[in-house]
């Protein structure tokens, strides 16, 4: 690890001993304040809480462009089953695992807190020549870009937009998804319990996850969709009713567990059994290389005094039929050359709460038609079911533009660099640059980062290697602009 590296991985540790889930940025906003204050740099906070840096420009890049180095304060605070991590007050843990950082049992919170730490290691490195400059970092990324919608015009002064939040050194994005979040509640019907009845609690569990956009085509299971079959499967093989169900965390991260309680009579458990490990044969052939530790279980649990109720037979089959009607995965690929995904959707959350079952789905696709088509299938789905419905979060697909002069000379720096050329891609996933430049016209912009992998997952981690190749590349295109 060289010594630049070592720096950046410092400022890394610092940022990430800070609770930053999304909506509870207000300590690490305090933290940058304070930073800025220190070093003597001017900074703004708008209404919504964005922040940005103003770094004069060195000698003899006065008349050059203005540059916005940007990334988002949030993280997504995912952790393992066992883990009692708690996000509003415990450090992430950072793990060195050879080439690769890690968090300990948690998301690392490299996406998107690597950003935070190159922005201000640039900011301290005197050795760095560069025109004027402004560290943009936005709230509540990770939620559906909201602290980017929320922004004022003109926030930013800047040209030139480098968004550090591309998780492939080596590949400049120039585009990204568009998307929106549909919130669906089914209002349930319950009825006492009746006599001889025992409570079981159905578990699916072990799934990897992952990033509902980047990580949609990689053939990993949705707890949610599991949990689903198995319901069904259990209602079909004999008078089975629904009590509780949970799965999923937020509308980015594919669901890694779901449990639901349920009732049945005494005789009918070692069926049950049966039928949920006989599932589980029948999943683990069906995601053998991408889940391979993925778990079915049924078990007993005792009775207690919030467990007098249950749905009732109709609205217990209404809810595992909604769930089992509602899309998740991949639904169209693009037509552009590299086989990528256009549109998806993701069963992101379920709950029974408030005698309702509250689902939350999150859409995407680089062609707003498509968008609005799969958001129609979700709407569809739900209207037959008889639920309510709640589009939000909508937000448009980043069109790539080839002339970007920005584009040209990032590639050029990265040739001379590296000796070879960067791959260009537009992304599955949602990213602030379309959203800022419709706020600032004229604005030049790619997005581009170091190598993380698994983000939105217990299993994310940081290619160490890769963050000197991105400092390298930020350093000498911020140069390129004096010359």
């Amino acid at each position: 690890m060289d010594d630049k590296t070592r720096d950046i991985l410092k400022i890394f540790e610092q940022i990430n001993k800070i609770p930053r889930c999304s909506k509870k940025e207000a300590k690490i906003s305090q933290w940058l304040q304070q930073w800025a204050k220190d070093k003597g740099l001017t900074f703004r906070k708008d209404s919504s809480g964005n922040i940005i840096i103003k770094i004069a420009a060195t000698k003899g890049a006065q008349k050059a462009p203005g540059v916005i180095i940007q990334g988002h304060l949030d993280m997504v605070c995912e952790k393992t089953e066992d883990s009692d991590h708690d996000f509003s007050s415990d450090p992430i843990q950072c793990v060195y695992d050879g080439d690769w950082l890690i968090g300990r049992q948690t998301t690392l919170g490299a996406d998107n807190g690597i950003a935070i730490a190159l922005g201000l290691a640039i900011a301290e490195d005197p050795k760095i020549v560069h025109p004027p400059l402004e560290l943009l970092f936005t709230v509540d990324e990770e939620s559906g870009l909201l602290g980017a919608k929320a922004m004022d015009q003109g926030f930013a002064e800047g040209g030139i937009l480098l968004n550090v939040d591309s998780e492939d050194e080596g590949i400049f994005t120039i585009g990204c998804a568009g998307g929106e979040d549909t919130r669906i509640r089914l209002a349930l019907d319950f009825e006492e319990l009746p006599a001889e009845i025992n409570i079981y609690r159905l578990s699916a569990s072990g799934m990897r996850g992952g990033h509902s956009g980047i990580d949609i085509h990689k053939h990993r299971a949705s707890a949610n969709k599991i949990l689903a079959r198995a319901l069904d499967l259990l209602a079909k093989s004999g008078d089975m009713q629904l009590m509780s169900i949970k799965g999923g965390t937020v509308h980015n991260a594919i669901a890694r567990d779901a449990q639901a309680t349920v009732v049945s009579r005494p005789s009918q458990f070692a069926g049950m059994q049966n039928v949920i490990k006989d599932f589980e044969k029948t999943v683990l052939g069906e995601y053998a290389t991408s889940e391979p530790s993925l778990a079915l279980s049924i078990n007993q649990v005792a009775h207690d005094s919030d467990s007098n109720s249950a749905l009732t037979p109709e609205s217990t089959h209404k809810a595992i039929q909604l769930l089992l009607a509602l899309p998740h995965g991949v639904t169209g690929m693009s037509e552009d050359p590299g086989n990528l995904v256009e549109t998806s959707n993701n069963l992101a959350t379920v709950e029974i709460k408030d005698k309702s079952l509250e689902i939350l789905s999150s859409q995407r696709s680089s062609v707003m038609s498509r968008l609005e088509e799969i958001t129609a299938r979700v709407e569809a789905a739900a209207n037959l079911a008889g639920a309510e419905i709640k589009n939000e979060n909508g937000y448009p697909a980043w069109q790539p533009d080839w002339s970007s002069a920005v584009l040209k000379r990032s590639q050029k720096v990265y040739q001379k660099l590296f000796s070879k050329s960067p791959k260009l891609q537009t992304i599955h996933a949602g990213l602030e640059c379309g959203i800022i430049g419709s706020k600032h016209e004229n604005m030049d912009m790619i997005s581009l980062g170091p190598t993380i992998e698994n983000p939105h997952s217990p299993g994310e981690r940081l290619f160490i290697p890769s963050i000197s190749r991105v400092w390298d590349f930020l350093a000498e295109l911020l140069k390129s602009y004096a010359a």
